[in-house]
């Protein structure tokens, strides 16, 4: 039977299922504030959405890290209250941005339970069109990142095209690598080339060690700003009715 993400919700052990942990880490995490309270539903059951499913997979991008429960419970304070599931996703992936590239291995049964759902070939397809996970040399094992993962279900239902996402995928990818090489070559020629010249002055090689390990993560942070502001302005356009 499907488990789809209604305006019911899911239960506690749904949610625990969908994000990979378990319902005594669920209870323990809404103890310390870092899951907002389920609706209450009839006979008293509580049901979570797709909020919980984001902060959960946020929480986990920040314990990958090294940071204490104390210290999550901090960085989640700071957060704007009313944050969408979209708005927490992109928080996971900007904090995720501070880390090499990981994903974890997991069966098609570990898929389907995380995903909530059954996943034919086609539906595979489409999350891997939306780099939410890879094939392997296995047929039924695939590379998955569980922080998107529920993002990219929600989508399976949308009806767009393969053709339509791997199009939009195309154009991402070769605009990215347009800004990251253009990002390098500003980088090279006016920030490494200099320090070169002054690489035996300590103040310069720890300003450059600061600048090293920042970068990246403010780097991300910039595009996806400016992504954001300029898909407004565009859809405004598109549709300035809507």
């Amino acid at each position: 039977m499907t488990q789809e993400l209604t305006t019911n919700g899911l239960t506690v052990d749904e949610l625990a299922a969908r994000a990979g942990v378990t319902v005594r880490t669920i209870r323990f995490y809404s103890t310390r504030g870092l899951l907002p309270p389920p609706e209450i539903g009839p006979r008293r059951v509580g049901h979570y959405g797709h909020d919980h499913l984001s902060r959960l997979a946020l929480i986990e991008e920040l314990q990958h890290h090294g940071m204490t429960l104390a210290a999550i419970e901090r960085y989640l304070r700071q957060l704007p209250a009313g944050l969408s599931a979209q708005d927490l996703a992109i928080h996971r992936a900007l904090v995720a941005s501070w880390a090499p590239d990981s994903s974890e291995e997991a069966t098609r049964e570990q898929l389907e339970r995380r995903a909530g759902r059954p996943l034919g070939e086609d539906d595979i397809d489409r999350l891997a069109a939306m780099n939410v996970l890879l094939r392997t040399e296995r047929p039924d094992v695939f590379h998955v990142d569980p922080g998107i993962l529920h993002l990219g279900v929600r989508l399976l239902d949308v009806p767009i095209a393969l053709e339509t996402i791997n199009e939009a995928r195309a154009v991402v990818i070769e605009h990215t690598r347009a800004a990251a090489r253009e990002l390098s070559r500003l980088f090279r020629d006016e920030v490494w080339e200099p320090y070169r010249e002054r690489e035996h002055d300590p103040e310069q090689v720890e300003s450059m060690r600061s600048l090293s390990a920042h970068m990246q993560p403010m780097v991300v942070q910039a595009l996806v700003t400016a992504f954001q502001r300029s898909m407004r302005e565009e859809l405004r356009e598109a549709f300035p009715e809507g």
